[in-house]
């Protein structure tokens, strides 16, 4: 069942990116295709790997290169979509759903308000990537004469 919903959202992200990049809607589409069920906590030891804003009000965040997490927060997040960076509060090594916030940190702004994560969500980096790499390869058919 898995696998019908995320071809059926990599059909309707394949029609949408006609124009050559995914918007953040699409873009979370397809994430929460390759996510697992929600979860009430991830591992994090202070740094992160890398993250990508999905719209104002979700983010995925990598823990290490080959772990990430998809973040859905309890209401849009002001700033996320042109933040410079963010920070997460934990407790002893774990974001917690419900309870920890993401913080954004924009040196041209003054403190920001948290944001509070409504759900944490793992997700399959290989199916991800997999279907990333099926999307470039149909633009570049498309562009083909």
């Amino acid at each position: 069942m898995k696998k019908l919903i995320a071809v059926a959202v990599l059909g309707l992200t394949l029609a949408g990116c006609a124009t050559g990049r995914l918007t953040s809607a699409e873009r979370l589409d397809l994430y929460r295709a390759h996510a697992g069920p929600p979860q009430n906590s991830m591992p994090y030891f202070g740094t992160l790997s890398g993250w990508t804003e999905l719209g104002d009000s979700a983010l995925a965040v990598w823990t290490r290169p080959s772990e990430a997490y998809l973040m859905e927060l309890r209401g849009p997040c002001y700033g996320l979509s042109y933040a410079t960076a963010i920070g997460l509060t934990s407790r002893t090594g774990q974001v917690s759903a419900r309870f920890d916030k993401v913080l954004i940190r924009d040196p041209n702004q003054g403190p920001s308000v948290p944001c509070f994560i409504g759900s944490i969500r793992k997700l399959d980096i290989k199916a991800l990537r997999a279907s990333e790499q099926e999307m470039r390869q149909a633009q570049v058919e498309e562009r083909e004469p």
